[in-house]
């Protein structure tokens, strides 16, 4: 199950957003797991970066797991966290990237939900299962 929360009202496609990720999350055997997508405002997501990476500046996706990958002996929930995208920073990135705002969102989505699953990308290399994270996202959006 999959959550979106527009902080900002002003996202045009919420429930497709939200069918695309059961999609994408089915597709990654997580369909059993839940995930909330809060989408918000520069400023809103600046105070998120500050205080929690000290960061006093926007950034266009936070994620935040419920647990850590490496948490030994907690229970697995089916909550697998939450993803923070910047409305503002999207659609201001989007046409850099070749893509509209929707389109920004999806990658973002799929960017911050790679994160959840405990990826990082501290390398070219590492990016990789990135990419294609946010090639197969816009892939499926395509199908809804």
């Amino acid at each position: 199950m999959v959550e979106i929360i527009d902080e900002t009202n002003r996202f045009p496609q919420v429930e497709m957003l939200q069918r695309t990720l059961e999609a994408f999350m089915e597709e990654l055997g997580l369909e059993d797991r839940e995930l909330t997508v809060v989408l918000c405002s520069d400023e809103e997501i600046r105070v998120m970066n500050r205080d929690h990476r000290g960061v006093d500046k926007p950034t266009d996706v936070l994620s935040y797991p419920t647990s850590e990958p490496d948490d030994r002996g907690v229970p697995c929930v089916p909550h697998i966290g939450d993803i923070v995208i910047s409305v503002d920073s999207a659609t201001r990135q989007a046409s850099s990237h070749g893509y509209d705002t929707v389109g920004e969102v999806l990658t973002l989505a799929a960017h911050g939900l790679t994160h959840l699953r405990g990826y990082d990308h501290p390398t070219e290399e590492a990016w990789q299962i990135f990419r294609k994270a946010q090639t197969r996202i816009l892939q499926l959006a395509r199908r809804s």
